[in-house]
């Protein structure tokens, strides 16, 4: 025997969904936020405090803000297709691209400070 859900049920998970969406672009969000302080820290406020060359932490730091930026609109980005799809009734996944264009970012962001360490040290 086939039963269909109340109605109430699937308007509550609706709602979680939405709210689930909600929480994840503020987990975007926070993520760009760390992005720009982290941006701070390395192009302003290590070169201010060492005597090492500025230039160098300057670009990664400029590196780690673009950073911050593309996480914070691809979020929003993500956060309304997301909507759209619920909508629609259908699911959308994250784009591939995207995160790997992101993954690769901080890789070599990552690496960059390593270097500046080593160098720098």
């Amino acid at each position: 025997m086939i039963t269909e859900e109340p109605q109430d049920q699937v308007v509550d998970a609706t709602r979680r969904t939405l709210l689930a969406n909600e929480r994840t672009y503020l987990a975007w969000l926070r993520t760009g936020l760390a992005a720009f302080a982290v941006a701070i820290g390395v192009g302003k406020v290590v070169p201010a405090i060492t005597d090492d060359a500025e230039l160098p932490y300057v670009v990664v730091g400029i590196g780690v803000a673009v950073l911050g930026v593309a996480l914070v609109v691809y979020g929003l980005r993500r956060m309304a297709m997301v909507q759209t799809a619920l909508a629609e009734g259908r699911y959308a996944g994250p784009g591939r691209v995207a995160l790997a264009a992101s993954a690769a970012r901080t890789v070599v962001l990552g690496a960059a400070l390593m270097v500046l360490f080593v160098v720098f040290g």
